[in-house]
């Protein structure tokens, strides 16, 4: 399983690929709002960074403006992937977009149908919101495993990005049902490292350690 970072806060994102952690980069709007930066300087940057897909979203709601805009991002570098919202439009700003070659990531889903849709539109990735439906009392995995079905039943190429990732367990159930993708704050992904008896353990040997009176260096 892929993991995109979703930040636009570029020394995480460093950070986090010297490790060989990051496959991509997802961001939004509320993701530009917070790094405080202009998204064509960021993002140009994050690019220079990851060679993996990179995502930009559009902001206009109208599919010609949405192709505009897009054809604008994806010109900033080549792993650009344009980012369009799950509506009738964005459908149709996909359409055009990845009928030119470009990288299409579908964002705001929340049914199996519209996954398919996405999928007869040419997306290159779909993004379920699993930690948004979490919040309503529904069950986010069920989404990506009813994608995965439905992907696999007919051959789409369209990778499932698992989107607002907000856990651990989260990250492990994603991996279970066969997402292709998770995108997660660098917090969770660094998270996934952490275990309670790993810390327990590793305190026993140090002290163990120290009673011996040895050094390795």
């Amino acid at each position: 399983m892929k993991f995109f970072i979703d930040t636009a806060d570029v020394e995480a994102i460093a950070e986090l690929n010297d490790l060989g952690m990051v496959d991509g980069v997802t961001t939004n709007p509320s993701i530009i709002l917070k790094s405080g930066k202009n998204i064509l300087d960021v993002t140009r940057e994050i690019c220079s960074i990851v060679s993996g897909p990179v995502s930009a979203e559009v902001v206009a709601t109208t599919a010609d403006d949405m192709i505009a805009e897009g054809r604008k991002l994806a010109q900033i570098a080549s792993n650009i992937t344009v980012k369009v919202p799950l509506t009738w439009d964005g459908l149709k700003a996909c359409k055009v977009l990845s009928s030119e070659g470009k990288m299409v990531n579908v964002t705001l889903c929340f049914s199996a149908n519209q996954a398919l849709i996405a999928a007869k539109a040419g997306a290159t990735f779909i993004s379920p919101f699993v930690g948004r439906l979490d919040d309503i009392n529904m069950d986010g995995m069920e989404l990506i495993a009813d994608i995965r079905q439905i992907y696999d039943n007919y051959g789409y190429d369209t990778q499932i990005l698992a989107a607002s990732v907000r856990t651990v367990n989260h990250v492990t159930q994603c991996a279970l049902v066969g997402a292709d993708v998770i995108t997660a704050p660098p917090a969770v992904i660094k998270a996934l490292a952490s275990h309670p008896l790993t810390d327990k353990g590793l305190e026993q040997f140090m002290k163990d350690w120290a009673k011996t009176g040895q050094n390795i260096l």
